[in-house]
C-alpha cells in the first residue's frame, strides 16, 4: 500500500493524522473544493450506490457523480437569514394565490424524507433528511389552472430557476426548512429553500421567496446561463 501523501494545512485543521488514516485506509478521499473548506468524498459509498437501482430501474448514482458524506454549499448570494422575514409567494397560474410567512409554513401539513440529491459540479448525497411541505400541497391549496405548464422557484436577489409542472408536483419536492434533524443552515439557504430531487441541485432554489405557476417556460439564472435547461442528471444534462 502507498504511503499516504503530507497532510495539507487545511486537513490538519479539520481533523487529526488518525482520523485522517484512517479515512484513507477505509476508501474516504478528503478534497479541498474551495474556500478553505473540506469535503468527504467516500469511494466505498459511491461503489456501493453505483450498485443499487432505483424502482424505475435507473442507478441510484447518476453518471459521473461521487458520493459526499455532508451536504455541501455552493454559493449564492443569501438572503435573509430570519424566519421572521419569510414570505413565500405561491401566484402566477393559480386561482387563490396565497403568500407563506414563517408560522404558516409550519401550520401546513408537514412531510419528513429522505432524500438523495446530485450537483451538476459531481458530488451526491445519499438519503438525506429533508422536512418541509410538499410542492404538491401548496398547488392544491391555491387552485392550479390548467393553463399551468411550469413551475418558476424563486429566491432572494432575483434567483429563479424553471422544473416542469409535472417535476416540481412530484411527492418528494418540498418546500424544505430542516435537513439533517436541524433547521437549514445559512448557506444551505436559510430559512427555507426549495428541494427537488429529480434534478440537478441548482434547480432546488435556496432562500425561496416563491413559487410562481406559469403558462410558459421561463428560463431561470443558471439555464439563461448555459446551463441545461432540463436537468437531468441521469441523462448527464449539465450543460447547453
Amino acid at each position: 500500500m502507498p504511503e499516504p501523501r503530507p497532510i495539507p494545512p487545511a486537513v490538519h485543521a479539520a481533523m487529526n493524522r488518525r482520523e485522517f488514516l484512517a479515512r484513507a485506509a477505509s476508501g474516504t478521499v478528503v478534497a479541498a473544493m474551495g474556500g478553505g473548506l473540506l469535503w468527504v468524498l467516500n469511494d466505498r459509498l459511491t461503489r456501493e450506490a453505483r450498485a443499487m437501482t432505483l424502482a424505475d430501474g435507473r442507478p441510484r448514482l447518476p453518471p459521473g457523480q461521487r458520493v459526499l458524506e455532508a451536504l455541501r454549499p455552493m454559493g449564492g448570494v443569501p438572503g435573509s437569514p430570519s424566519p421572521a422575514d419569510v414570505k413565500i409567494k405561491i401566484y402566477g397560474e393559480v386561482e387563490k394565490p396565497f403568500e407563506l410567512d414563517w408560522n404558516g409554513l409550519l401550520a401546513e401539513p408537514q412531510t419528513e424524507l429522505e432524500l438523495d440529491v446530485h450537483c451538476v459540479t459531481g458530488w451526491s448525497l445519499l438519503g438525506a433528511a429533508w422536512k418541509g411541505v410538499r410542492v404538491s400541497h401548496l398547488a392544491e391549496k391555491a387552485g392550479l389552472k390548467k393553463s399551468a405548464r411550469h413551475v418558476v422557484f424563486e429566491g432572494a436577489h432575483g434567483y429563479t430557476a424553471n422544473v416542469l409542472l409535472a417535476e416540481a408536483l412530484a411527492p418528494d419536492v418540498l418546500v424544505a426548512h430542516r435537513h439533517a434533524g436541524k433547521p437549514l443552515a445559512r448557506p444551505h439557504g436559510s430559512p427555507v429553500r426549495a428541494v427537488v430531487p429529480g434534478l440537478y441541485f441548482w434547480k432546488s432554489a435556496k432562500w425561496l421567496t416563491g413559487i410562481k405557476f406559469v403558462a410558459r417556460d421561463e428560463p431561470g439564472y443558471w439555464e439563461t446561463r448555459g446551463y441545461h435547461n432540463h436537468a437531468d442528471p441521469w441523462k448527464e444534462e449539465r450543460y447547453a
